[in-house]
């Protein structure tokens, strides 16, 4: 049988069912479920390997940083190793080995085994230098890390700013991590705008959010508290209040300068020539913390002896969703937003709305305020919205990267795919004030949602 025959024998044969496939109807497609773990599965409970492992800035980032991290129940009050980073493999210094800081260790019990979590806090250390260390489990050692700690004043920095994360973390967050690394290869900073996960307590969720964010493991987490790192105790009761699950405080060693009342969740830190500010939004909102945080954050600003400053918080002042959040946030604007715009903040960096949108002050001077989302949770932008912001955003996943170099502070804004959707920057005139500067070219166009509803059938959002 020649080859033209066996060829045509052969699509003769294949022809029907390549039809029959075209008739098919298309897959149905369904809501992805909120992790990846498939339902009875135990994937993240806690060995003696370390794991979870996280480092965020001292009071003063120059000069120190806390770690935390997690293993099994069998590790108790375990030790960090650091040292200077070398070119050699050899970690010791001559005949001395590397210095050794003993850990705290809290017990915490969840769906996944009983944890132990671990902090240490590393102070003395010299600004600008990269640090390699590591951290003990159960007759074993988590690989080294590298750590560089904040520069002096002066010297250029590069650092990221990311919304909400919330869900799906693993299957679609990690994408913007591994893109925002690749941006801004030189970040030894990220600030995350509170809603880490969906769900306070639920340790798949937790899991998930650090294989998300474990591109961004050379660099220090400064997080916001979301209300969804709340939950809700004594639910449709009269007692029903809101509660910061103990997850929050197990896996982040924040520095212990907080507002009065909210300590856990409420903090600051200098890191080359920024003050930053982090307000619990949810307290402010929900447990009449507005006003306490307003006098703390005054006189945290009032002492700031940086050029710059911002203030990091989940819940927006101007929400892109419409007037009816607004209206729920205006004890953000009365207490709050005063204090700030009396001293001169530059940049406001939110989260909560899953959106994106930019404000200005009156004036065109800072500060300027700003919404943004990582995850895939994705909501639609109000009518005010567009009347008040440019630009706005739906159906887009972003991250931020700001550089400080000089008097000048830029900002961009990125889509999961690299793409820039936002982008000014302020500059510092000293006597003269700071004044803002659009930068437009190499813009894509504002994006909108192109879906009538969610595969839920919610009309209300874009995608869930």
């Amino acid at each position: 049988m020649s080859h033209r025959v066996r060829f045509a024998t052969a699509l003769l044969l294949v022809l029907p069912a390549l039809a029959a496939l075209a008739e098919a109807p298309p897959a149905a497609r369904h809501v992805e479920p909120n992790t990846l773990v498939p339902k009875g599965v135990v994937h993240y409970a806690p060995t003696g390997f370390p794991d979870r492992i996280v480092a965020v800035p001292m009071q003063d980032a120059s000069t120190g940083f806390s770690v935390s991290w997690r293993t099994d129940a069998a590790v108790d009050a375990p030790a960090l190793e650091i040292v200077v980073a070398k070119d050699s493999p050899d970690q010791w210094d001559g005949d001395t080995p590397p210095r050794q800081v003993k850990a705290a260790t809290r017990r915490l019990a969840t769906a996944n085994g009983v944890a132990h979590h671990h902090q240490a806090s590393i102070d003395g250390l010299r600004p600008g230098t990269l640090y390699a260390w590591r951290v003990q489990g159960d007759r074993t050692w988590s690989p080294w890390r590298h750590l560089r700690t904040a520069a002096p004043v002066g010297t250029p920095l590069e650092f990221l700013y990311v919304g909400d994360t919330q869900n799906k973390n693993a299957s679609l967050t990690t994408r913007v991590m591994f893109e925002a690394v690749r941006r801004a290869p030189n970040a030894n900073l990220v600030l995350f705008a509170g809603d880490l996960v969906s769900e306070a307590v639920d340790d798949d969720e937790w899991g998930e959010w650090f294989d998300a964010t474990a591109p961004l493991a050379t660099m220090a987490f400064a997080p916001a508290p979301g209300n969804h790192e709340f939950f809700e105790e004594h639910e449709d009761t009269p007692q029903e209040r809101r509660v910061l699950g103990e997850q929050w405080k197990a896996h982040f060693a924040l520095p212990a300068n907080g507002a009065e009342g909210v300590e856990p969740t409420t903090y600051w830190f200098d890191y080359q020539g920024i003050r930053f500010a982090v307000i619990d939004g949810t307290s402010a909102l929900d447990l009449d913390a507005a006003s306490t945080q307003a006098a703390w954050l005054d006189g945290v600003l009032a002492d700031n002896p940086n050029r710059w400053s911002m203030v990091l918080i989940h819940q927006p002042f101007h929400s892109p969703r419409g007037e009816e959040r607004n209206k729920r946030h205006q004890v953000l604007r009365d207490e709050l937003m005063p204090v700030m715009e009396r001293h001169g903040v530059d940049l406001v960096l939110q989260g909560h709305d899953h959106l994106y949108g930019r404000r200005g002050s009156e004036g065109g001077v800072p500060p300027v305020y700003v919404v943004s989302v990582a995850g895939p949770k994705q909501y639609l932008v109000s009518d005010d919205a567009r009347a008040t912001m440019s630009p706005v955003g739906e159906d887009t996943q972003l991250f931020q990267v700001l550089r400080l170099e000089g008097n000048r502070l830029s900002y961009e804004a990125r889509t999961a795919t690299g793409r820039l959707y936002d982008a000014f920057a302020l500059i510092d005139e000293g006597d003269a004030g700071k004044r803002i500067e659009e930068r437009t070219e190499g813009r894509i166009g504002e994006r909108e949602c192109g879906r009538s509803q969610t595969l839920g059938g919610r009309t209300d959002r874009c995608w869930e």
